[in-house]
């Protein structure tokens, strides 16, 4: 089954998607994930990101090496030329059932769209426990 999400963030802004369920025996993965700008007149640069842990900071920068991002994008578009939007996506293929946080920066304090699509995936006892101890896990590395 697939979860769609879609909203708009303001610049510097996060918000939580609510993925947790009691027992946990819910897991999901990202399967796409795209970014829109508000409108064709709108100058940005910036980037969007899927964290597992919600973050201390809203930043522009993307750093791999943080265990706990699913998913970053990076979006350009220029008002000068109308059309010419370019977008980067990554995700991981890594299962999690916790909620989830979505963040977007850019340099010129403008809004972004974004959309979600998340596989749902139901998880055994093994599996379920798997998952928990690896977001208890990535919680607590420093990166």
């Amino acid at each position: 089954m697939i979860k769609t999400f879609r909203s708009r963030l303001e610049s510097g802004a996060q918000q939580r998607i609510r993925l947790q369920t009691i027992a946990g025996k819910v897991g999901y993965r990202i399967k796409k994930f795209q970014l829109l700008g508000v409108s064709e007149n709108q100058t940005t640069e910036g980037s969007c990101k899927i964290f597992s842990v919600q973050p201390t900071a809203v930043t522009t920068s993307v750093n791999f090496s943080d265990a706990t991002m699913l998913a970053a994008a990076l979006y350009g578009d220029s008002s000068a030329t109308p059309g010419n939007a370019s977008s980067i996506v990554i995700f991981d293929s890594t299962v999690f059932s916790q909620d989830i946080f979505i963040t977007w920066n850019d340099g010129f304090a403008q809004r972004m769209n974004y959309y979600l699509e998340l596989e749902q995936i139901s998880l055994d006892d093994v599996e379920a426990t798997a998952v928990i101890l690896k977001n208890f896990r990535n919680t607590n590395t420093v990166t």
